[in-house]
Formats: C-alpha cells, sequence, structure tokens
C-alpha cells in the first residue's frame, strides 16, 4: 500500500513538472457583455480543462453594460478582459493602457437593418430617419459609418432590446450578426422583408472581438497571459467542433445568471462567431491582429474625431500565440 501511494505520488509530481507549472495561478476574465454564446471558448475552456491543463484556475465574471471593461482596468477588478478592437484603442488613446494579446474576431459583424416597408434601401436613404444605436461603449463605428456618408439622422441611444424596433418606433437599428439580426427573425420578421447593410460590404469590415489586458500586468505575467490564450483558443476550437455540447454549457452559465435563454439563437450565435472568427479557408483560429486592418481601424477613428493618435502597433499588440503548422 505505500509503495502504491509512493508510485502515485511520484507520478503525479512528474506530470506537474512536464507541463512546467509548481502551482496553480487565479485569474479572472470579464467578457464585455453577458454571459452568451459570444464567449463559448472560455466556457468549453473552463469546463473541458485546459485552462487546469495550463496551470491557471480561471473565475469568469459577470460582464455587460453596468460591468464595463473600462471600470475593471480603473479598479484592477479583472485580469483579462474581452473588448471591441475600435473600443480598445479608443481607450488606450484616453490613458488606459491595455493591450491586445490575442485577436479573435477577424471580421465585422455590425449591421444596419430596417424594414422594406420603409423604403430605406441604402445608407443615404437614413437622413432624418430614427436610427437606433448602443448607449453602452460600442459606438464609434456605427456612428463613423453615419459620419462617412453626412447622413444627418436623429440617433436614439437603446441598451439592448429590439422591441423600438419591433413596434416602429425607429426606422433603423444598428445590430450585429450573431445577436441582435437573428432576435429580429425571431421575433417574427422574415429575412426577405429586411433591408440589412453590413459593415464589412461598404468599407468598413473592421475586427472586434479580442482579448486584453493591462500592459503593467503583462509585464509581470508574460507566461500566464501566453497559457491563458493558448487555453482560451483550445476552448474555441473545441467549442467550434463541439456545438451542442458547448450550446448545454452557455445555457448553463445564461440560467445560473438568470439570463433569458433560447437554444436556437444561442447555436445561431455560435455559428456565427465561428463566421467571423476562422479566417476565410481556414478551420484554425490564429489569435493575431493584422497590421493593415489595424491602421484601418485606427486611421478612421483618427479622422473622425474618436482618437487623437494611433496607438503604436508594436505597443498595442503583442503576440502572445503562434499555431501550430
Amino acid at each position: 500500500m505505500k509503495n502504491s501511494l509512493t508510485i502515485y505520488l511520484a507520478i503525479c509530481l512528474s506530470l506537474f513538472v512536464i507541463k512546467g507549472f509548481s502551482q496553480t495561478d487565479t485569474v479572472r476574465f470579464l467578457p464585455h457583455w453577458l454571459h452568451q454564446a459570444q464567449f463559448s471558448g472560455y466556457y468549453m475552456a473552463k469546463e473541458k480543462g485546459f485552462y487546469m491543463d495550463a496551470g491557471l484556475y480561471v473565475d469568469i465574471l459577470f460582464g455587460g453594460p453596468d460591468h464595463t471593461t473600462y471600470m475593471c482596468i480603473e479598479n484592477n477588478s479583472a485580469d483579462f478582459y474581452s473588448h471591441f478592437l475600435s473600443g480598445a484603442i479608443e481607450a488606450y488613446d484616453k490613458g488606459y493602457e491595455n493591450i491586445n494579446i490575442c485577436q479573435l474576431s477577424q471580421r465585422s459583424a455590425l449591421m444596419y437593418v430596417s424594414q422594406k416597408r420603409g423604403g430605406l434601401e441604402l445608407p443615404s436613404d437614413f437622413a432624418g430617419k430614427k436610427i437606433a444605436i448602443w448607449n453602452a461603449g460600442f459606438r464609434e463605428l456605427p456612428l463613423i459609418f453615419l459620419k462617412k456618408r453626412n447622413i444627418d439622422a436623429e440617433i436614439i441611444p437603446i441598451k439592448s432590446t429590439i422591441n423600438l424596433f419591433l413596434k416602429g418606433g425607429i426606422d433603423v437599428m444598428c445590430v450585429m450578426w450573431y445577436n441582435e439580426f437573428h432576435q429580429i427573425l425571431n421575433a417574427g420578421i422574415n429575412e426577405d422583408e429586411l433591408n440589412v447593410i453590413h459593415f464589412s460590404d461598404w468599407g468598413m469590415n473592421f475586427p472586434e472581438d479580442g482579448i486584453y489586458c493591462r500592459k503593467d500586468y503583462f509585464v509581470e505575467n508574460q507566461e500566464v497571459c501566453k497559457r491563458f490564450i493558448e487555453a482560451t483558443l483550445r476552448g474555441w476550437q473545441y467549442a467550434f467542433e463541439n456545438k451542442q455540447e458547448t450550446i448545454d454549457v452557455v445555457i448553463g452559465y445564461m440560467n445560473r445568471f438568470n439570463i433569458p435563454a433560447n437554444r436556437a439563437h444561442q447555436s445561431w450565435m455560435l455559428d456565427r462567431m465561428q463566421d467571423v472568427m476562422l479566417p476565410v479557408g481556414s478551420t484554425m483560429m490564429t489569435g493575431s491582429l493584422n497590421p493593415s486592418q489595424y491602421e484601418e481601424v485606427g486611421k478612421t477613428m483618427l479622422e473622425y474625431g474618436c482618437i487623437k493618435k494611433i496607438p503604436d502597433y508594436q505597443e498595442f499588440y503583442i503576440e502572445t500565440y503562434k499555431p501550430r503548422k
């Protein structure tokens, strides 16, 4: 019995040494919105033990409009957080030294939608109309889209509801392809009853979701950052390859926090996240921030007064993951 226990302990110790982790590091991650399939990779990395394999215990916090990434930078309430690229660039320009350590989204999911009966087929038709745009930190690009075309419209601030659109209280609504657009379809409006304008088709194919941390945190915890990113990407890959299991886990998170959960909607969201995250023609994620795309986003924000200076690419983005060949 004593020999068996000794052998067991020796095996455990050797496995721990092989992995190179002398302890389990506890880190906090804040998603930039409420729990939903938009963040599936993080849930699956935790659920399947990928974070523990990387020597990490990850506390996934409750995000959303009342727990923003700006707040977590200011009060140091999270170690890692997700954010739109445009919002992170704006935050950096304002003195929040957050750095991008993994760019998940590779294309835009932003859209403007209107009902066909309103006759608003082109952006130029938006002039003088009521347009709903979020009032929760994701306004930069929707507003720039209008400014680029000199569209003078009445901006209606909203949080996340589509009710105004359904009741005809607004003419146009800014939506995410993976979220509010499908909510509108679920509410009984057919896709052929909508005019849809994808930002990506109108010269604003800007990537969105990325993973960030404070610069000082990265300097002091580079290995932790690399392990977190590698395990997270492993979680996303698993989520895309095991979608039904993933949706079960997502809905479990939503139920735990009393967030209304619809399986069909969460399945749509996961499918669309795969569309925007995987490079065209690839089945593997890269986690890379393309420098030309970054410069394009930065120049657009600078031109329209969102920032005073484009952060240096080498300072703003740190490559922490290189895909295995």
